[in-house]
């Protein structure tokens, strides 16, 4: 089965469809969608409109393949709250960057929420839709489709969101650059980047030193000194393992009188004398 949508408000988009549509036209609606037969939608604010092909059916009389033209309107937030989300999107840093960075953060729904708003779909009431095809139900398998092509266009314009709810990207993009924060981003976006120097080696270049006195074979090969006729031999600690030092005399695993460390020097050293037999 097609997938419509690769980012998360995409998939929320569809998610929210999928909460009070019925699966079966849904399911009916992506193979519209996948199949080719959405002829054309455009999108203008919260107004959605596409040509979609019908199917032939003689049982019911039709033996060319229809067209149906169909509307869908989301319910657009109104001015005066739109001017609200605005400034509260303004005020958060994290939201700011990633909007202008053409992303949607996945906190933008509590921003809204916050204001007794909702920027994704939240139930069917957001949508009025129409199709002039037989089908009685509301949406039908025609406008399933246009859904699913509508979830797929989010993801290459996330402010696409906005604009279904009647902001507009130009006049957003324009409050959240105009704003303190927004300015602050934009100027470090738009700072030139310092260009690279290029170097002919990236290894340290080696420097020669001169010898006051060059080294004869001899001593080249033997040394100027001798070495030590016999050599000494380092007594070996009474305990070898850091682990049992670190533990101390009496660790809290210890329950015994005797200090753990001399128990242990004791267990080794008897261990060694065993060994030193074979």
């Amino acid at each position: 089965m097609a997938k419509f949508s690769r980012t998360w408000w995409g998939d929320r988009f569809i998610q929210a469809l999928e909460a009070f549509t019925d699966d079966n036209r849904l399911k009916r609606g992506r193979s519209y969608a996948s199949g080719g037969k959405v002829k054309s939608f455009e999108i203008d604010l919260n107004r959605i409109t596409a040509k979609v092909r019908g199917s032939v059916n003689p049982y019911f009389g039709v033996y060319k393949e229809p067209t149906y033209n169909i509307e869908i309107q989301i319910t657009p937030i109104a001015k005066t709250r739109c001017h609200e989300a605005i400034q509260k999107l303004s005020s958060k840093a994290s939201i700011i960057s990633r909007l202008l960075l053409n992303e949607v953060p996945e906190n933008i729904e509590d921003t809204f929420s916050d204001l007794g708003l909702h920027l994704l779909p939240h139930s069917s009431k957001d949508f009025k839709t129409k199709c002039d095809c037989p089908d009685y139900a509301n949406p039908c398998k025609h406008i399933a489709g246009v859904y699913y092509l509508v979830a797929s266009q989010l993801d290459n314009n996330p402010w696409l969101l906005f604009e279904l709810r009647g902001l507009s990207k130009a006049e957003l993009q324009a409050k959240l650059a105009d704003s303190p924060l927004g300015k602050a981003l934009l100027s470090e976006l738009n700072t030139k980047e310092i260009p690279l120097e290029l170097s002919n080696s990236l290894y340290t270049k080696l420097e020669k030193q001169s010898l006051n006195q060059m080294p004869n074979t001899r001593e080249f090969w033997l040394g100027t000194k001798r070495l030590p006729q016999s050599i000494e031999v380092a007594t070996p600690g009474s305990i070898c393992a850091i682990l049992i030092k670190k533990q101390g005399d009496f660790p809290d695993f210890w329950h015994n009188d005797a200090s753990f460390i001399e128990t242990m020097e004791q267990l080794y050293q008897r261990v060694k004398t065993k060994n030193h037999q074979f």
